[in-house]
């Protein structure tokens, strides 16, 4: 009888033992996202969360946080390289000026359509993004969509390329935005993206250029009424974590955690497609004059010259571009 209570106090000492371990290497992880709840990136990412813990036995939980409310999103980008998040979910806009890699998705009109880019991306050109990525500090997990940008302004619609000419339009702050916002005459003017409602409404700017749901769900609708269907880039987003903290992992977890991220875009993608076409039914119906641009190699022409400039400036990237318009 003695045998057995010792025997049952081993079992309960090593289970106590092994709980205490488990919590002892549990990691907590912190994620940032600009959007808004219901968002698609927003569902996606929280999805994301909840496939880590599921596919790492809660050996890692994320804690997702949205509406940037840990800042913006150059900032986050920073914070993730250094590691004081572990996680984010980043638009290659910004991040492109530390990547030259990653800045190749900003060349306009680089993609066909929304389908060409998810077979680049998924495919080796892809691969080669992510490995530049990495050199700053970033390893890219899956990617997501985030639509094709066109111009919206306050002043009129915009039908060819010197339509844009003495606009000030909003761009993401990078030099590949600014240079062909110039190449069709405008004045680009670089801010984040919280600011943007607010300096169209005040005549800061006259105009930006976005996605339908962000188009949408800012509310620049209401201050901006012409959108002209340019579809001048289709900029993918990142699920992307530190590499320190994905190297330092086992091979179980990266593995589990890079599944769990290819998930997440899966349905992300499926979300995004949805939500397009009822921001763009929203925005119609509140009124928004809406035009397509009959001759959109008109713009591919303006804005040639950036493409020319950065290659000359990173003729080691000319092989990824040729693999990305090559990617059938």
């Amino acid at each position: 009888m003695r045998n057995l209570k010792n025997i049952i106090l081993s079992f309960s000492a090593l289970a106590i033992a092994s709980t205490l371990s488990t919590v002892a290497i549990a990691k907590e992880w912190r994620g940032w996202n600009i959007h808004k709840p219901g968002y698609p990136n927003t569902v996606a990412m929280d999805k994301f969360a909840e496939l880590v813990k599921q596919k790492t036995g809660g050996e890692i939980t994320l804690k997702m946080f949205h509406s940037g409310v840990l800042g913006n999103q150059p900032d986050a980008i920073e914070q993730v390289r250094i590691g004081g998040l572990e996680i984010g979910n980043f638009n290659l806009g910004p991040m492109g000026p530390m990547a030259p890699e990653a800045n190749i998705v900003s060349l306009p009109f680089i993609f066909k359509n929304m389908g060409h880019m998810h077979r680049a991306l998924d495919g080796a050109a892809g691969d080669q993004i992510s490995a530049g990525m990495e050199k700053i500090g970033i390893v890219a997990l899956a990617w997501y969509d985030s639509g094709a940008r066109s111009f919206y302004n306050s002043k009129k619609p915009i039908l060819k390329p010197s339509d844009v000419k003495g606009l000030k339009v909003r761009v993401m702050n990078n030099d590949l935005y600014s240079g062909m916002i110039s190449a069709l005459g405008g004045n680009p003017s670089p801010m984040a993206f919280s600011e943007v409602y607010q300096s169209l409404k005040t005549g800061v700017v006259d105009g930006a250029e976005n996605n339908w749901p962000s188009y949408e769900s800012t509310g620049h609708f209401e201050v901006a009424k012409y959108y002209s269907l340019s579809q001048h880039l289709i900029i993918p987003e990142c699920v992307c974590i530190n590499d320190k903290v994905y190297n330092s992992l086992s091979d179980k977890n990266k593995k589990a955690v890079k599944e769990a991220a290819r998930e997440s875009a899966k349905l992300q993608r499926a979300l995004w497609e949805k939500r397009a076409i009822s921001s763009r039914e929203k925005v119609m119906k509140a009124g928004v004059e809406f035009n397509e641009i009959p001759n959109k190699k008109a713009f591919m022409d303006a804005m040639q010259p950036v493409h020319t400039k950065y290659l000359s400036a990173n003729p080691n990237l000319v092989p990824l571009v040729d693999l990305i318009k090559n990617t059938k």
